[in-house]
């Protein structure tokens, strides 16, 4: 290793503990790693440790570099996993080797498309409508539970050809794989790995039942897809399901509310935003780089390399923090400021290179809906009680949002 930037400055919060990031994310501690060890050595008290990386040119050169910086050959996670759940996690899409990626990506992007994802909008719309009018009287909601859980899981399940009687479970499997360090979500270690085998052996049965009965849906199209002359097999359809259905459920969800969140925290954009309802998408991009949904993405270095004057040995671990990334002082002018006219916005909130976000388009007409008809609607709308966050390092999840407020007839 280099002199510099050798180890963590002194008084920063370890970046493993969900308890670091239940009371919102440590800015102060990646400010203070950008400023003084952008490429830091962290140790782990249950793993080998990690090289963290927190300024934007590096969280992008990470991404980018598939060749350097594996995700599949020690998985995207800090969590150390058994053997069989390291490889179960390299089927998914997220987590490939490149040429395998690149092929299997090819199978399903038809399906997320600008042209597919906005024939989706009729029903999304109405979706929304319903859910506003729902909440409408009552005056006070989980804004979370009652609205933006709704949309997403709703989103996906119509793509993914989920039955509606089903999508509870959907959505009960989900939270236990994602909240696996809440004790909310996951009561014991156990919970999340069970819940990874529940929703399996759903997308199996699905599947099957597609096969007999073929519809115009994702899992249907998937049992038939072909790349040079190949089909994907029941453990590649599982693992794209099982991805498709938490990265479509729990990270538009979070972000929804997170939006909302921050437009309570910074009223004075709040206020434009409702003056001038054209800002919405420039808004909805800053939520996005001011509160990403995901942490971080873990890679293994398959040779050795240097980052920023770091000597990062051969199969060691590097981290990419997108919160920090997006508050970049050589990026971003005032970083720490929520500014919904910000212009440009070149968050990372979707990530970079081959593992840039599939579902990007879907994610954001989602949240265009949302807003789109939430806002003209208010009179009024405050903060009804605390906001809590998922126990968790990997995932900036929302969740509970209480609210009140007044809305206007449709």
């Amino acid at each position: 290793m280099t002199a510099v930037a050798r180890a963590l400055p002194s008084g920063i919060v370890d970046l493993t503990d969900p308890d670091s990031f239940v009371a919102g994310v440590p800015h102060e501690t990646f400010r203070r790693l950008r400023a003084e060890a952008p490429v830091a050595w962290h140790p782990e008290r249950d793993g080998p440790g990690f090289w963290a990386v927190t300024k934007w040119a590096d969280v992008r050169a990470v991404s980018l570099d598939q060749a350097t910086y594996s995700s599949w050959q020690g998985g995207i996670m800090l969590r150390e996993m058994a053997h069989e759940r390291v490889e179960a996690q390299r089927e998914m899409l997220i987590a490939m080797e490149p040429r395998r990626h690149a092929k299997h990506r090819r199978l399903v992007a038809g399906t997320f498309t600008p042209k597919v994802i906005r024939a989706l909008e009729p029903r999304l719309r109405a979706l929304v409508g319903r859910l506003l009018d729902g909440v409408a009287p009552r005056g006070e909601c989980d804004f979370v539970t009652d609205v933006a859980a709704e949309l997403p899981v709703i989103a996906i399940c119509e793509l993914l050809g989920v039955p509606v009687e089903d999508r509870a479970r959907i959505v009960g499997w989900s939270n236990a794989m994602v909240g696996m360090d809440d004790p909310e979500y996951a009561d014991d270690p156990e919970t999340g790995q069970l819940a990874a085998m529940q929703l399996a052996m759903y997308a199996s049965e699905l599947a099957e039942r597609r096969r007999a009965e073929p519809r115009d849906d994702i899992v249907t199209i998937l049992q038939n897809a072909e790349v040079d002359g190949e089909r994907l097999s029941e453990v590649d359809f599982i693992a794209f399901f099982v991805l498709l259905t938490i990265a479509g459920n729990e990270t538009t969800r979070n972000q929804t509310s997170h939006t909302l969140r921050l437009l309570f925290e910074h009223p004075k954009e709040l206020a434009k935003l409702l003056d001038c309802p054209t800002l919405l998408n420039s808004a909805i991009e800053e939520a996005l780089r001011f509160s990403p949904p995901v942490m971080y993405f873990r890679r293994t270095a398959k040779s050795a390399s240097t980052i920023r004057g770091v000597d990062i040995p051969d199969g060691a671990f590097v981290c990419v923090y997108y919160p920090s990334a997006n508050r970049d002082e050589d990026v971003f002018p005032d970083p720490d400021t929520f500014d919904i006219t910000r212009n440009p916005n070149e968050h990372l909130a979707f990530g970079d290179g081959e593992h840039f976000c599939l579902g990007v388009h879907l994610a954001r007409l989602e949240l265009q809906i949302a807003y789109k008809y939430l806002l003209p609607r208010i009179q009024e709308i405050e903060l009804a009680g605390p906001v809590e966050r998922l126990h968790s390092s990997l995932v900036g999840g929302v969740k509970r949002l209480p609210i009140r407020y007044k809305l206007k007839r449709p």
